[in-house]
């Protein structure tokens, strides 16, 4: 049995707490998470972005070390700017329990996110809460820099859709960008997805849940520099296989759209190309071509799949272009 002692000091906290919460006046706590892995010189510069925002309310930086040594020098404490250092020890090793660690531990009534290797422009935080309004989740836009080529992705509100996004992923919308009331992260979305196999696509998985979820408020500006080719995973083949077999089992918006479906069974194959399993690789543009004769990806995968062209080299060409495959 579990005995509960409530103090009135304590309820007069917790009712303080709900009023900064919803109070339009005071501007809210933002905790931004920042999982980390071996990248101490990109992290220092996410963090020094995050602390260098516009924004006048206060925010929390949680850096969330996972699977490597963490550094407890890049704490710090100044007015309305604090960073706090820790380890993923008690959730699943990767990504998401990294990122499911420093929700947990957050006390922020927003909950952003960002990368190791991004970086935040200034205005990032002030305009997401401005233009917060309704919605229970914020999006931007990014800058993709790829070898110092850069190139701008800038989604837009209409087209923001639950069928955009499954069908063309919308890699405008990053998880670098993301911003979320916490109240609805916790209760309605749900925290970060930790059995998608290498934590890969964990942030598709629960963007989708998001949009279906509630408002999504799009600020239409690039905010984020968005470093590619820094990513741990890009090139795990069989990882990236393993993923789309596993978001598309949990969620029936792609099996009810083959034009979803077209796009996924694409990247699907073009894994497997690049695995050099030419066989299930050919079947897989099969599948993407029965579900949507003009998916791209079923054209761009089949020299690959031949071995007439490296995936790599259509992967770095794709990235010059601020385009994935």
């Amino acid at each position: 049995m579990v005995s509960v002692a409530v103090t009135l000091r304590s309820v007069t906290e917790i009712l303080d707490a709900d009023t900064e919460r919803v109070d339009p006046v005071s501007p809210p706590l933002v905790s931004v998470i920042i999982a980390t892995r071996d990248r101490p010189e990109m992290l220092r510069e996410a963090i020094a972005a995050v602390n260098d925002q516009t924004y006048a309310g206060p925010i929390e930086c949680l850096v969330v070390f996972d699977q490597t040594e963490p550094d407890r020098t890049i704490e710090s404490s100044a007015e309305r700017r604090t960073v706090r250092m820790m380890v993923n020890d008690a959730r699943s090793p990767g990504l998401a329990g990294a990122r499911n660690t420093g929700i947990l531990a957050a006390v922020g009534s927003l909950i952003a996110f960002c990368d190791d290797d991004d970086v935040w422009l200034p205005t990032k935080i002030e305009r997401q809460v401005e233009s917060l309004g309704e919605a229970l989740t914020s999006v931007t836009g990014i800058i993709i820099d790829f070898g110092g080529e850069r190139t701008e992705r800038i989604p837009t509100q209409q087209g923001f859709t639950l069928e955009n996004l499954v069908r063309h992923r919308l890699m405008e919308a990053h998880p670098s960008t993301v911003m979320m009331r916490r109240d609805a992260l916790l209760e309605r979305i749900g925290l970060v997805d930790e059995e998608i196999p290498g934590s890969f696509a964990e942030d598709f998985d629960y963007i989708i849940r998001a949009t279906q979820a509630g408002p999504v408020a799009v600020v239409e500006e690039a905010l984020v520099v968005v470093r590619w080719g820094q990513s741990m995973f890009s090139r795990d083949w069989a990882t990236i296989i393993a993923a789309i077999d596993y978001l598309i089992a949990k969620h029936r918006v792609f099996r009810d759209d083959p034009k979803a479906m077209a796009r996924l069974y694409g990247q699907r194959a073009f894994a497997q190309a690049a695995l050099k399993n030419t066989r299930a690789s050919l079947d897989d543009c099969w599948r993407a071509f029965r579900s949507s004769p003009v998916e791209k990806r079923t054209f761009v995968t089949i020299p690959v799949a031949l071995r007439l062209v490296s995936a790599e080299r259509l992967l770095d060409l794709g990235h010059r272009r601020g385009r994935g495959i």
